[in-house]
């Protein structure tokens, strides 16, 4: 197996939009752009954007109608799902969405599609008005869109019908890794939260594959939370705003993004610091100056043979975020 290394993967970006404290939604959406646009220029393949709802330190909401703004302001850029919740929607409405945005921007969409509801319960509730939908109805969902794209139903989707709009399966469990290996779609694992099951997903998808006319092998893109800064001091101190507001989602009451602390210890109990390092210290986060974050990605590369990776950055000052990505993109370059 030849060893991977950056010259060898390309490198994405999953953007949540983060609603700063003290910020509003505005801010938020011009600083995705702006990110969005030094992405296009810096050589990074992808730029995804993630479903979730009720989150007040979130922005991307309303998924598809900010795909289709960060598309039309870069140039390079596949401008995708990282994902839509697929049961939160009308398979028939997905499929007119990014059939639109197909239309608009031919071979750079991407529809990455999860199952869970990216929300609360009673949150779901308000989507679908109905939470009598079980999981194992997801792949029904997932067949049904894909009839829309092909024009095989009995209703057709336009736009939608006849357009090459690739098709990803997101999951951070072996649910999803298993349905698609069995249609043969590529994967996208949520490392960056769920680093335990990221080995035993891979090992599902990666044996159970079956080729398809999407794909002739295996495809697997990781998630991965990193902070780079010019110094490992400084790294650590913007990270904590990415474990504060992982805390605050451990709490049950999600806030827009705090401000970085100079003492973590500050405003978290001890159990709940122990829960950070289980969680944001393992080798799916990387904290650290250029050269520790290059030496992570590595590991990671090697670890778990990834195709491509999917680089999320939690950090609370616009300008340390583009620098932190500015840092991972000179690795591209040498």
């Amino acid at each position: 197996m030849t060893t991977k290394t950056f010259q060898h993967i390309p490198l994405s970006i999953l953007d949540l939009a983060p609603i700063k404290e003290g910020g509003a939604a505005r801010d938020a959406l011009l600083e995705t752009v702006e990110l969005a646009q030094h992405a296009d220029k810096w050589g990074f393949n992808r730029y995804w954007l993630a479903e979730h709802h009720n989150m007040p330190g979130i922005a991307s909401s309303a998924t598809s109608v900010l795909i289709g703004h960060v598309a039309e302001k870069t140039e390079h850029l596949r401008v995708g799902a990282g994902g839509v919740m697929l049961p939160n929607h009308a398979a028939l409405v997905i499929a007119e969405q990014f059939g639109t945005l197909e239309s608009l921007f031919p071979g750079r969409i991407d529809l990455g599609l999860g199952r869970a509801p990216g929300s609360d319960q009673m949150t779901a509730y308000a989507l679908r008005r109905d939470l009598k939908q079980r999981v194992e109805e997801f792949p029904d969902q997932v067949e049904e869109l894909e009839a829309y794209f092909a024009g095989t139903g009995i209703v057709r989707a336009f736009p939608g019908e006849g357009l090459d709009i690739p098709i990803w399966l997101l999951g951070s469990s072996g649910f999803s890794a298993r349905l698609a290996a069995e249609k043969g779609l590529p994967f996208s694992f949520a490392s960056h939260f769920s680093p335990d099951y990221t080995i035993p997903a891979l090992n599902i998808y990666r044996d159970l594959f079956e080729p398809s006319d999407k794909l002739s092998k295996p495809y697997a893109m990781l998630g991965l939370n990193v902070i780079a800064a010019d110094s490992d001091e400084d790294a650590k101190y913007l990270a904590t705003s990415s474990q504060q507001q992982f805390l605050s989602l451990r709490r049950g009451r999600p806030t827009p993004l705090k401000p970085p602390v100079s003492n973590l210890e500050d405003v978290c109990t001890p159990s709940e610091l122990v829960a950070i390092e289980n969680t944001l210290t393992s080798g799916s986060t990387i904290v650290g100056n250029p050269e520790t974050v290059k030496r992570g990605l590595e590991d990671f590369i090697a670890k778990t043979n990834a195709d491509e990776l999917i680089i999320h950055s939690q950090i609370y000052d616009h300008q340390a975020r583009l620098r932190s990505y500015e840092i991972i993109a000179e690795f591209m370059e040498s």
